[in-house]
């Protein structure tokens, strides 16, 4: 053997000599363990050893956090190892059942793990992943309000799981907040936790939070789900940092089927559709839904046909937007944010390909009315303005429409970044003006007379300014319509009460992370993001 393979040799088998390539990140999650208790279930925990180089034994590494009464662990405590390139290190996982606060691991019993497909043992999965080099801390905290009410004889107790994109697309647990007993108003402390932990320096990687009500037997009940970017956190406290959280299958959902009487979306639809529908010729109208994680991969889209076919994406007549949008209610799953501008620059591509005055497009939004994207919703209907086309927004729920009523421009013209939008396209109209009527045909009636009372002018007001001249054939109106986001009177929300960031010295880290900071809206009580 030469000097050099000896001194090859040498550093394989010192450990001190070594030099750490890089540390990576192993979150574990385990499923179907064996229940080790009799009256309740397991109380994991898991292990890592690693083995000591040139040797047969172990060392201990880490240990995760015990989580009560589950057999389907996701363990939010993570290993941090030195990974050797020269190496074949051999890592070790053991999960145990802690039945007491000994630390000793000979007083607790150890749940058995089967490598490969087997009846009697329980699945470990660990998911490894390099970490980035920023240290950066990131500050949050957040609070909920008017969650959904899940224990019979009181209120929820409600905590927050937050989780990070993998590279294969799936996601792992990063964070858990504490658990607030009895309250459907929520406000979390504010929590630090490494930006690399939490998206590993990416500020687009997507993040998942999960919303639950605590129960003691460990069936935590699912209250909601929303996904965003450490990007959007960063922009601090406000409307784009909201997030509706309700299920659809819930009564207090707007979008609840219920058997006896058709809900908000269902009603609006009928109101306007049924009127326009005359006036389109074949009565084929493309529906797009926004707001929602769609299959297959559950992307969050805010630009999806309903009827799931991107090729053929027309429904026939009104009856068949409602029919592609209760279908489209048990295969999607319902996310915010609200974005208004993918949907009618949707549509603006269409419009624009028609100047000549044969078609005129007719865009229905049917909402709850907090908005997420103003600037870019106000960029995208001040060019749509020149286009063939009306906007007819509908806003469902008692939210607040402040924003709704600034795209009307009855009062001022609506404009953006100094350019005024050339004709006033927007028509916005509360549902709950109507509502009060006992009558739900008269009611149908005046919301449709209502929402429809501008189009003529609008109509006409871009047949003049282009000098277009009517022809023996009639032009058709065509109509878009629905919103696939998570609504109720009271809509439940999660909402970011503050977040900041304390950078490392480094002067180019500070660059690149400040650029995510639009000053404007970081002002917060206790630091900026």
């Amino acid at each position: 053997m030469s000097s050099g393979d000896m001194s090859l040799d040498m550093i394989l088998k010192d450990p001190e000599q070594a030099i750490p390539a890089t540390k990576v990140e192993l979150s574990v999650s385990c499923r179907k363990l064996r229940d080790m208790d009799v009256f309740s279930k397991s109380d994991p925990m898991c292990v890592l050893y690693i083995k000591i180089l040139g040797s047969e034994s172990y060392r201990e590494v880490g240990r995760t956090e015990v989580i009560s009464n589950n057999l389907n662990p996701k363990f939010v405590k993570k290993f941090l190892v030195d990974y050797f390139f020269e190496e074949v290190q051999h890592l070790k996982f053991e999960v145990y059942d802690i039945d007491s606060r000994s630390t000793d691991l000979s007083q607790h019993e150890s749940v058995h793990l089967q490598r490969g497909p087997s009846k009697n043992a329980g699945h470990i999965t660990v998911r490894g992943e390099e970490l980035s080099s920023c240290r950066d801390m990131i500050y949050m905290k957040f609070r909920g309000e008017h969650l959904d009410k899940k224990d019979t004889f009181g209120k929820s107790d409600p905590f927050l799981l937050i989780y990070r994109e993998n590279l294969d697309e799936g996601f792992t647990v990063c964070h858990k907040t504490e658990i607030i007993k009895k309250t459907l108003n929520p406000s979390w402390k504010e929590f630090s936790i490494l930006s690399r932990s939490l998206c590993n320096g990416d500020y687009d990687r997507r993040l998942k939070f999960e919303c639950y009500d605590w129960d003691s037997d460990g069936g935590h009940d699912l209250i909601g789900i929303f996904e965003t970017t450490s990007r959007e956190l960063s922009r601090g406290p406000g409307p784009s940092n909201v997030y509706e959280v309700s299920d659809p299958r819930q009564p207090t959902s707007l979008h609840y089927m219920n058997p006896y009487q058709p809900n908000h979306y269902i009603r609006a639809l009928r109101a306007v559709g049924e009127v326009i529908e005359d006036y389109d010729t074949d009565k084929l109208f493309p529906a797009l839904g926004f707001g929602a994680r769609v299959p297959p991969h559950m992307q969050v889209s805010h630009e999806f046909f309903m009827n799931g076919d991107p090729y053929n994406p027309f429904c026939q007549g009104v009856q068949g937007i409602l029919d592609a949008y209760q279908r489209t209610l048990a295969t999607v799953q319902l996310y915010g944010p609200t974005n208004f501008a993918p949907v009618i620059n949707h549509v603006a591509r269409f419009a624009s390909a028609k100047t000549d005055g044969s078609e005129y497009f007719i865009l229905l939004i049917i909402t709850d009315g907090i908005i997420t994207d103003l600037p870019h919703t106000k960029q995208a209907i001040v060019y749509a303005a020149r286009l063939p086309m009306s906007i007819i927004i509908v806003g469902v729920g008692n939210e607040d429409f402040s924003a709704m009523e600034v795209l009307d421009g009855d009062e001022v013209r609506l404009s953006y970044q100094g350019v005024q939008a050339e004709r006033d396209i927007v028509q916005f109209v509360p549902f709950r003006n109507f509502e009060n009527n006992s009558d739900a045909i008269v009611s149908q009636a005046q919301l449709a007379k209502e929402v429809l009372a501008e189009i003529p002018d609008q109509f006409l007001s871009y047949m003049r300014k282009h000098q277009i001249n009517p022809k023996p054939r009639r032009g058709s109106l065509t109509s878009i319509a629905s919103h696939a986001s998570a609504m109720a009177s009271a809509p439940p929300m999660i909402l970011l009460s503050d977040a900041r960031a304390e950078l490392t010295p480094d002067e180019g880290e500070i660059q690149e992370v400040s650029k995510y900071q639009p000053q404007a809206k970081i002002q917060l009580k206790e630091g900026v993001i």
